[in-house]
């Protein structure tokens, strides 16, 4: 097809999927034609045929490679895709203008809109998160979650040495900062011209609200300070995540830790992940009612979960932030040396990963309790998943893992593929990876022929996601541990 012909499709698709109006047409084509350095479009390119707007938009990119516009990397391509999408995105403050207006009629309408056009846009890559495997397993636990994380592209070879080439650029300052919001990007940075962020003041300051590129999980959001400042577990956070949670009740918000080896990727820039999901966590088990003597509207409960869980919950927002305070500042100072906790050696290793939730009228916030002190025998840490599980997963725990959702890399997929042909018969361990040769002959023991050999092993690796959970909770689901855990609670004296 000629540009003037995808030109035309594009627009006129966009138009149907009323992400454009008929009288913004001349202008996104006039944009367009600058775009793929053209002066000139024909009218005799117009047709009508109708496909879906991504289909448009392949072509486009494809038009821009061939005809040497881009180079054929995936950063370029990237580049190029948001910049053709970005033509039809409102501006930031025509943005905050509409979701606010809707969110007067309904905080879910809002949500709804920002979640639609950011998919719409393609700042969500649906079609590669349509790639991911997913499945669940039961535990002692309840269900466990599983993602196979098949959506990020990775980068080529060429790609790899040209980004170590690159002069080093500090702006934006990370990938979660407010001036990614239209940002061109380039090999060492994401494209996110297509990229939009709805302003919340909140009585802290103001975040910015914005979707994963690559979900997670349903309508996973982000919510980022407007300053690049590091991440702190606090009375401050606490009060941030019970705030977002009145403004879209039918989120949960949570925090990663804010030191490292217990906490996420990025612990340079304070942010917050909720999303509309129910994890595995949220419907544990209680094991056991906490006594409350000084916090009248506050329950707390112990849960049945291989993390050490307290959940508070009232309706009372000030009694449950000052309650949660109180746990947390217990915990930063707190040694129980007969379950290998201490909050201090040349550093804190005592924190929290927090999280939030609404239950009608009540808040609900959970505090998983956190240490990432290290040995030399456990040099990634003694509460982190331990040598034998790094196999299935070697990083950190996060708040996703917390909950229940384990997000595994791309590799484990052609891996476990020959762990299937080894417990069929067909291929000698020799084939299977040294680091999975071990896991692997431990499931042929177990396996029985009448099992289907693919859930067999998923099965399996939930049972290893188990155990990395148990790894990084730090007190275990034994007599000692819940012992020693209901001995820390009592000693808040709540």
């Amino acid at each position: 097809m000629s540009i003037s012909q995808l030109i035309y499709g594009f627009i006129h698709q966009a138009v149907d999927d009323q992400l454009l109006e008929a009288i913004d047409e001349l202008y996104v084509r006039n944009r367009l034609l600058a775009l793929f350095n053209q002066s000139e479009y024909r009218d005799e390119a117009e047709s009508g045929d109708r496909r879906p707007l991504l289909d448009w938009l392949d072509d486009l990119v494809e038009y821009g490679v061939t005809h040497q516009i881009i180079d054929d990397t995936q950063s370029d391509r990237d580049i190029l895709e948001a910049s053709v999408m970005d033509l039809l995105m409102p501006k930031p403050s025509d943005l905050n203008h509409e979701f606010w207006h809707l969110y007067a009629e309904n905080p879910e309408v809002a949500t709804d809109y920002f979640y639609q056009l950011s998919k719409q846009s393609n700042y969500i890559k649906t079609r590669e998160i349509a790639k991911n495997v997913a499945f669940t397993g039961e535990t002692k636990y309840g269900n466990l979650q599983i993602t196979i994380n098949l959506s990020k592209p990775e980068k080529d070879p060429v790609e790899i040495a040209k980004a170590k080439s690159m002069p080093q650029v500090n702006y934006p300052k990370c990938a979660l900062c407010m001036e990614n919001e239209g940002y061109r990007g380039h090999i060492n940075h994401a494209a996110r011209q297509n990229h939009r962020i709805i302003r919340m003041d909140l009585d802290n300051g103001l975040y910015g609200f914005q979707y994963s590129p690559y979900l997670y999980y349903n309508e996973h959001s982000i919510f980022l300070s407007d300053k690049h400042e590091p991440m702190v577990i606090d009375l401050k956070c606490f009060d941030n995540l019970l705030e977002i949670i009145e403004i879209f009740p039918h989120y949960f918000v949570g925090s990663n830790a804010d030191l490292p080896g217990v906490g996420g990727s990025i612990l340079t820039h304070d942010h917050y992940q909720g999303g509309r999901q129910v994890f595995p966590m949220d419907q544990a088990e209680v094991i056991d009612v906490v006594a409350v003597n000084h916090h009248d509207e506050v329950e707390c409960e112990l849960l049945k979960w291989p993390m050490s869980v307290i959940r508070l919950r009232s309706a009372d927002k000030d009694q449950l932030l000052d309650a949660a305070n109180q746990i947390l500042q217990a915990w930063r100072q707190y040694d129980d040396p007969d379950n290998d906790i201490y909050a201090e050696t040349d550093q804190p290793h005592n924190t929290v990963t927090p999280i939030a939730r609404r239950k009608g009228e009540q808040f609900e916030l959970d505090l998983v309790l956190r240490n990432n002190r290290t040995t030399e025998e456990l040099p990634l840490g003694i509460f982190h998943p331990h040598p034998d599980v790094h196999h299935i997963k070697k990083e950190n725990i996060g708040l996703i893992e917390v909950m229940g959702l384990a997000i595994l890399p791309p590799r484990l997929l052609a891996e476990v593929e020959t762990i299937k042909q080894y417990l069929l018969g067909e291929v000698a361990l020799d084939e299977v990876k040294v680091y999975h040769q071990t896991w692997a002959e431990s499931l042929k023991a177990d396996y029985a022929d009448d099992v289907e050999v693919s859930d067999f092993i998923q099965q399996g690796i939930v049972k290893k996601f188990e155990r990395v959970l148990e790894d990084a909770g730090v007190y275990k689901q034994t007599e000692q541990g819940l012992t020693g855990l209901k001995q820390f609670i009592e000693s808040v004296d709540l």
